[in-house]
């Protein structure tokens, strides 16, 4: 008999699945990479609002209410996304979706090849730079690379490039901190 985790595990796997293909079959990598995004916003926009979590998972409404509540208040998202939403509000597990969206992300990597770099620097990008970026990242990775690009004045200088799973911080706050770590030790 199958544990609690291995069926919470299951109802992930089902969730993003379902999510995958249907926005892959109607919108290709790109509408995937925008629903994950998309998905990423939910989730932060529910941990921000303990109100909204809450009313997505309260257990005194009816299931068509939480499904409701999800639709109306995320209208604006990837309709696949909506519905994969409703539905696991409707059950009570709209807390899943952190972890439908890891998924979703692997699923990406694996059946797509792609992988998305969040690429954080002071000035943004020119087409020069952003072609050397990608294709470094291509050569490390094994795997087509989309780049989200932020820029951030607090970075001062260099970048900081990052995936769900890796992160290279060669941005010159860093180094200055290493530097006197480095020092630090020696003294």
């Amino acid at each position: 008999m199958p544990t609690n985790r291995l069926i919470v595990k299951e109802q992930i796997a089902a969730y993003a699945s379902a999510l995958f293909e249907a926005v892959n079959t109607s919108s290709g990598a790109e509408g995937v990479i925008e629903a994950l995004d998309q998905s990423r916003q939910v989730v932060a926009a529910m941990r921000e609002s303990a109100d909204l979590e809450e009313a997505l998972k309260d257990s005194t409404l009816a299931p068509e209410q939480r499904a409701t509540i999800a639709r109306n208040v995320f209208a604006g998202c990837d309709p696949a996304l909506v519905d994969v939403l409703a539905v696991m509000a409707e059950r009570g597990e709209a807390g899943y979706l952190a972890r439908v969206a890891d998924s979703v992300e692997q699923m990406m990597a694996d059946k797509l090849n792609l992988v998305v770099v969040e690429v954080i620097t002071a000035v943004e990008l020119d087409d020069h730079l952003r072609g050397i970026i990608k294709e470094k990242a291509e050569r490390e990775l094994g795997k087509n690379v989309v780049l989200k690009e932020r820029v951030d004045k607090a970075v001062l200088g260099g970048i900081i490039m990052s995936t769900s799973s890796e992160r290279i911080d060669a941005s010159l706050l860093t180094q200055v901190e290493n530097a006197r770590n480095a020092l630090k030790t020696q003294v």
